[in-house]
């Protein structure tokens, strides 16, 4: 057998040993499948979730899918609520409560979607109707909340909890 033939051979062999190779996008698209099968999601509510957070990382330059509904942005993480579901949890562990850690500013908006700023900065930000926050930050220090225009409009200052109306808001500044 001439070495072509030989090397043809070996290399069909090893690729039938070895089997497929899943990209990391196809494997991690098959994790997030499976975590929205396991909350009971129907197809068209997987695809109704997954059309949220695709416009999501088109509104929110740097933003990256980590879960079938969690989102990381330079800021902090975003949990959106699946549809169908009366709470807001990150599919990947859906038995954990989604908690405002010490130094974080906490967001629910109308819609039921978790922000969680941890890092200082300014933000953009999506929010819609009627919601909660929890400033759990270093005592005193003041969340800044934007109109559109970049004016402020109002301030919250650690450590503190209440309700606001998101809609008005387009920026935030958490620390």
């Amino acid at each position: 057998m001439s070495p072509r033939k030989i090397l043809a051979t070996m290399t069909a062999t090893a690729a039938l040993i070895a089997g497929p190779v899943l990209t990391a996008e196809a494997s991690t698209s098959t994790a997030f499948s499976q975590q929205t099968r396991t909350a009971g999601l129907t197809a068209a509510q997987t695809a109704e979730l997954q059309q949220r957070v695709d416009a999501f990382l088109a509104s929110e330059p740097g933003a990256r899918q980590v879960s079938a509904n969690k989102l990381t942005t330079a800021g902090g993480n975003v949990v959106l609520r699946a549809p169908g579901q009366t709470e807001t949890r990150d599919l990947a562990s859906p038995d954990t409560a989604l908690a405002c850690g010490h130094g974080h500013l906490c967001i629910t908006d109308g819609n039921g979607n978790n922000y969680d700023y941890y890092r200082c900065g300014y933000y953009d930000f999506n929010g819609v109707g009627n919601g909660t926050f929890n400033n759990n930050q270093t005592s005193g220090t003041r969340a800044r909340f934007y109109n559109s225009d970049g004016s402020e409009r109002w301030s919250n200052v650690a450590k503190d909890t209440g309700t606001a109306n998101w809609t008005p808001v387009f920026h935030i500044r958490p620390c």
